[in-house]
């Protein structure tokens, strides 16, 4: 097959749907970067007991989702290959390094209409260079120029098309577990044979990766200038008054001015209450506690003695109570950090306490996935 043409086709589809992804426009695009490392197992096909051809492989990428569908990683994997000739049982093995460009699509997202999923269905697809080398076992067995007549001896470069499937699923944020299968088609002599076919390498690999740099861009739209309108002047009318007649002087009375009694100072009191709630596994609140926070911020700042206390909680249907006093604690420190860094409150006048799922103010469930803020403030006005 004609590989080269390919190759330069896909890479202009690559960077024309990054382009148009960067681009988009109409709401919230939230991107991420990413890196991974995996490890598994692989079999390059071949005439020979498929059961003897396993071997160990890794790999190693780094990307970037550039919206919740559409994202692309730079993947190297290598190690460990292995053919042989099942009519004498003799096998042989020898390394090699594929590094790649990958496109990667999210199916779940693609078909569906939230981000937000315990397990994530995605297609890749990629185009590489495979690089073999240390092939001594096959010349050691003394069978190469009788059996493998065209194999290479000392390295082997070909192209490298890959297409695959993972499950990816959140452990906690920003991690991730996976579980990918790939198909590898490479030169007819990867595996030292010819057979006037290309051969095909098949991975699988579970990996772990790290979620870094996470953003929600929005499109800015130019809103037309209104223009003014310019009314025509009216004339205007003088109407003539009509003329007074002027009356004698009257001497003003004295005017007796009522005391008042004089107003008292009365004590009054402000209170403060916000819930803001959470989505499972995320430390980062819903859209409503944005609003709430504003609130906390504004309350704090027309009050300057008024002291906030930030308290966790954790819904006790989910997870176990160790690592819900881990999510009820970081969620009541980011709301502080929060009110700290982004509106510009005193960090001594808030104090943060966690109960984890050991208190559940909230009869259903995942409501208890909350952080609650109370305060309460004292004025003087004078009635």
């Amino acid at each position: 097959m004609c590989y080269k043409n390919f190759v330069v086709s896909a890479a202009m589809f690559l960077l024309a749907v990054i382009t148009v992804s960067a681009q988009e426009c109409g709401g919230k695009m939230k991107s991420y970067n990413f890196v991974e490392a995996q490890g598994g197992v692989q079999l390059t096909a071949t005439d020979a007991d498929m059961s003897k051809l396993i071997t160990p492989t890794a790999a190693f990428s780094i990307g970037r989702f550039f919206t919740p569908v559409v994202g692309a990683r730079l993947h190297v994997n290598a190690w460990q290959a292995k053919s042989g000739f099942d009519d004498i049982d003799k096998y042989y093995k020898w390394n090699y390094i594929t590094p790649s460009a990958d496109l990667m699509f999210n199916l779940t997202n693609l078909f569906s209409g939230s981000s937000q999923h315990l397990l994530n269905v995605m297609f890749l697809g990629g185009i590489g260079l495979n690089y073999a080398w240390n092939n001594d076992e096959l010349k050691d067995m003394g069978v190469m120029t009788q059996r493998t007549p065209l194999a290479w001896k000392d390295n082997r470069l070909s192209h490298n098309i890959r297409a695959g499937l993972r499950l990816e699923t959140d452990v906690t944020k920003p991690l991730g577990l996976s579980l990918e299968v790939d198909a590898n088609n490479t030169d007819d002599r990867f595996n030292s044979k010819s057979n006037d076919a290309d051969d095909w390498q098949f991975l699988a690999m579970v990996g772990v990766s790290y979620r870094f740099g996470r953003t929600a861009k929005k499109c800015c739209k130019t809103e037309p200038v209104p223009v003014p309108v310019v009314q025509e002047a009216k004339p205007v009318v003088v109407e003539e008054k009509p003329v007074v007649e002027e009356k004698p002087f009257v001497e003003a009375k004295p005017v007796v001015v009522e005391k008042k009694p004089e107003p008292k100072e009365v004590v009054k009191s402000e209170k403060l209450n916000e819930e803001i709630f959470y989505v499972i596994c995320k430390s980062d609140p819903s859209a409503s506690g944005v609003n709430q926070m504003q609130r906390v911020a504004d309350f704090m700042k027309k009050y300057k003695d008024a002291r906030v206390k930030v308290v966790g909680y954790a819904d006790k249907g989910t997870g176990n109570p160790k690592i819900n006093q881990m999510y009820a604690e970081r969620r009541a420190k980011e709301c502080k950090d929060t009110l700290v860094k982004k509106y510009g409150c005193d960090a001594s006048r808030i104090d943060i306490d966690s109960k984890g799922d050991t208190v559940q103010p909230f009869s259903e469930n995942d409501k208890n996935r909350c952080v609650i803020i109370d305060s309460q403030a004292q004025y003087k006005v004078y009635e």
